[in-house]
Order: structure tokens, then sequence, then C-alpha cells
């Protein structure tokens, strides 16, 4: 059975020099982390427009953040993001960032790194993931295509 230090082990080892965060996770293991350690959270860092109109991950409600990188409409940085990542998370807490596509969530975990949060994972591949040949988000990488429990459209 693979442990929680096990699964941060191999996500730190994804991270190479020049990542200014902890590391990186796939969505199967951010969904295992979460699972097996309640002091995990989850930082959705999407509009909330996306969340209600695209979905959102289905997990419990103590673990699920919600703070927009960006805010809709407009799509303009969020002034108010490290304040708001700051009421929802502490700075020692292990925080799995995750977007659209991985993204925003790289760079969000980059900020609270530099802000002195120290345990900042981004979760590759994001929600959705990208876009197939047709143009179609959650059919070929991300949280949806691996079957991980989610809720909305």
């Amino acid at each position: 059975m693979i442990t929680a230090a096990d699964i941060l082990t191999t996500a730190r080892s994804r991270a190479n020099e020049g990542t200014p965060y902890a590391g990186a996770v796939t969505p199967q293991e951010a969904y295992d982390l979460l699972q097996g350690d309640a002091a995990v959270k989850l930082i959705d860092v999407r509009t909330n427009a996306e969340r209600d109109w695209v979905g959102r991950v289905d997990i419990a409600d103590t673990q699920h953040g919600a703070v927009q990188w960006a805010t809709y409409p407009g799509g303009v940085p969020n002034p108010d993001f490290l304040a708001q990542l700051a009421a929802q998370a502490g700075k020692d807490e292990v925080l799995l960032f995750l977007c659209r596509s991985g993204v925003r969530s790289r760079h969000a975990a980059k900020l609270a790194t530099e802000h002195g949060y120290i345990n900042c994972f981004d979760i590759l591949e994001g929600f959705e993931g990208d876009k197939d040949a047709d143009g179609h988000r959650k059919q070929i990488s991300g949280w949806c295509k691996a079957g991980l429990p989610w809720l909305g459209a």
C-alpha cells in the first residue's frame, strides 16, 4: 500500500532545481492524499464561474478551499489571493493547487511558496485537462478523465 509519505516523496522528486514550489502530484495521487490524510487541503484556483458551470471536486468540505487566481468576468488577477488563501490554509499545511489544466495552479503554488507556504504542490493536468483534437476537455487528461469524484455539469 502506498502511503501519503510515499506520494509526497514522489511529488517532491518531480520538482527540479527551477521548480519554485514543493512538487507536483497526479490527479490520482492528489485524491489518494486527500483520502489518506484529513489535514491535506485542495485549493481550487479556478474562477467561481468555472466551479459553478463546469464542476468541482467532490471531497470533504474541510479539505476543499476555493481561491480564485483570476476573477470572472475579466480574468484580472485576484488582488486578494494571498489574504483569501491565508483565511483557508496554514503555512505548514500540505496544499494541493488545482485549476482547469495545470497552468494557474503552478502560478498559485509558486506565489504561495514565495509567501511562506512550505508544502505547495501543483496538481498536474488540472480538473479538465488538455483539449482533445475536437477542442473538448475532460477527454484526455485531468481529474475528471481519471474518474475521480466530482460534482456539476
